[in-house]
């Protein structure tokens, strides 16, 4: 028997600076069984990076032909694909080709992932890559609430969450293209 997933309850107040979004979102998320609080954190940063009133969360882990988030058009076509961890350049390069612009936040130790998978396909044309600081994102995503109240500022292309333990900056990195 499979292990079902687990429910959090997202109340999140975004204020984006630098987009001129300002948004108070309520929302459900899943967490996959074998997805960690790091990468759920992750997926919750980059719904606030990135947000869009037509964003999604996409079925992820459990389903590879579909990303951590997107957004797509009244006429179901993919306009930003959004990605999170260390993929390899080949699920780069595939996502890449599915949509108009492809996103990815990037966690974790990446110095050797970069050489290795982000080098080769820095040619593309349509892709960003953003990288978390590991450490402010692990210390977010400790022992993380099933009831989560974040309130998310991005201002001068820095981000900040503040919770019920007080405010976490968390350094962004922008490794190809821009936001």
């Amino acid at each position: 028997m499979a292990l079902p997933s687990t429910t959090y309850k997202i109340e999140l107040n975004l204020t984006d600076m630098d987009r001129s979004v300002y948004e108070n979102l309520r929302f459900t998320v899943a967490r996959h069984p074998s997805e960690t609080e790091e990468r759920l954190a992750a997926r919750l940063i980059a719904y606030a990076l990135f947000y869009h009133e037509q964003l999604a969360f996409g079925r992820g882990l459990s389903d590879v032909d579909e990303p951590a988030l997107w957004e797509k058009s009244l006429d179901d076509r993919v306009l930003h694909w959004i990605e999170v961890g260390q993929p390899d350049s080949e699920r780069i390069t595939w996502c890449s080709r599915r949509t108009e612009k492809f996103s990815l936040v990037a966690y974790g130790n990446l110095r050797v992932w970069q050489g290795k998978c982000l080098d080769p396909v820095r040619t593309l044309k349509n892709i960003n890559v953003v990288a978390l600081g590991q450490e402010a994102l692990a210390d977010l995503a400790l022992d993380m609430p099933r009831s989560l109240n974040w309130s998310v500022m991005i201002s001068d292309g820095e981000l900040f969450v503040t919770d019920e333990r007080g405010q976490h900056e968390i350094p962004i990195e922008w490794l190809a293209g821009e936001r």
